[in-house]
């Protein structure tokens, strides 16, 4: 096993190097020009001020050259400074809103896993009655449902009928105040109730699947009861499917949700990334970029750890 971790830990870095790769030419190779978008009204091509920003920002030196630089000092972890932002760091302008979109996120997955995956499990005991097609169904709904269009209805619900989140602490619906405020509930909810229906189909499927295998039938035949049945042979190997779903979920936690970020005036990562996109804030654009890939790299690797700890007939050499 740890032969094996060692092995796809080192291949972490390569791909880390592809992707900044791939994203730095994307960029680069684009439209625009990212000293017209800090200077303005006051950009022009031939003013020696032009010249002088870009030399001074080394976009005048040959592409290679421009990505071998940002690759070292990346790895040494200096992720630059913002084009946009002008004297502040990367690190500094991404790392607190990497970590509210991380609790935001976080806190609409364990809404999503807490009612998907048990939900999911309970229906495949159902299949035939009237509980399995009505909970689908109202699952499917509710994920059919746009963000712009579920976000106002919570706050309607929620906060301006005033039944679940009363104004009497003086505290709004909007803005940011952690993980453990209440004004986390309807971002929260908004995010994490559409998700539900992923894991309650993906759970009732992978139920299902594993009812019909011999050795829960051999496992009736000796006369084990329904609990055990369920908890030590169903519940553990229909578990497995989601864990794939799980750590890829994990991973992108800090990308954040631009919607209901903008909607809700949550300072997350989302609306940042999008407005870097258009200001071709290319320090920030790569340090996001990269940044997620690491994390979905290690998120896969999780993946298959936790693989082999659910179920101890899979061995990786």
């Amino acid at each position: 096993m740890w032969n094996y971790i060692i092995r796809r830990l080192l291949w972490v870095p390569f791909l880390l190097l592809v992707v900044s790769f791939i994203t730095f030419m994307l960029f680069r190779l684009g439209p625009g020009d990212p000293i017209l978008v800090i200077l303005g009204n006051k950009y022009d091509p031939k003013s020696q001020s032009v010249q002088n920003l870009r030399e001074e920002l080394g976009l005048d030196k040959p592409l290679m050259v421009q990505f071998a630089n940002y690759s070292i000092n990346f790895f040494q972890g200096d992720f630059g400074e913002s084009f946009r932002y002008r004297g502040q760091s990367v690190r500094k302008l991404i790392s607190a809103k990497m970590w509210v979109s991380a609790q935001l996120s976080l806190a609409a997955l364990l809404i999503s896993t807490t009612i998907g995956i048990p939900l999911g499990f309970f229906i495949a005991h159902k299949q035939g009655g009237w509980q399995d097609p009505a909970i689908v169904t109202i699952c499917l709904v509710v994920m059919s449902i746009p963000v712009m269009v579920f976000v106002p209805v919570l706050l309607w619900v929620l906060c301006l009928k005033n039944l679940w989140i009363p104004f009497w602490s003086g505290i709004p619906c909007s803005g940011w105040g952690g993980l453990f405020d209440q004004r986390i509930i309807v971002p929260a909810l908004s995010m994490g109730l559409p998700g539900v229906a992923i894991f309650v189909r993906l759970m009732r499927a992978s139920t299902l699947d594993v009812m019909k295998q011999d050795y829960i039938m051999t496992a009736h035949s000796k006369g084990l009861g329904q609990f055990v049945i369920d908890t030590r042979h169903v519940f553990r190997n229909a578990i497995i499917p989601i864990v794939t779903i799980l750590s890829f979920s994990l991973a992108g936690l800090i990308g954040g949700a631009i919607i209901t970020e903008t909607i809700m005036g949550i300072p997350g990562i989302g609306r940042l990334a999008v407005q870097s996109v258009f200001d071709r804030d290319y320090p920030v654009i790569m340090a996001i970029t990269l940044i997620t890939a690491g994390f979905f790299a290690i998120a896969n690797l999780l993946a298959d750890i936790t693989y082999a700890l659910v179920d101890p007939r899979i061995r990786y050499g």
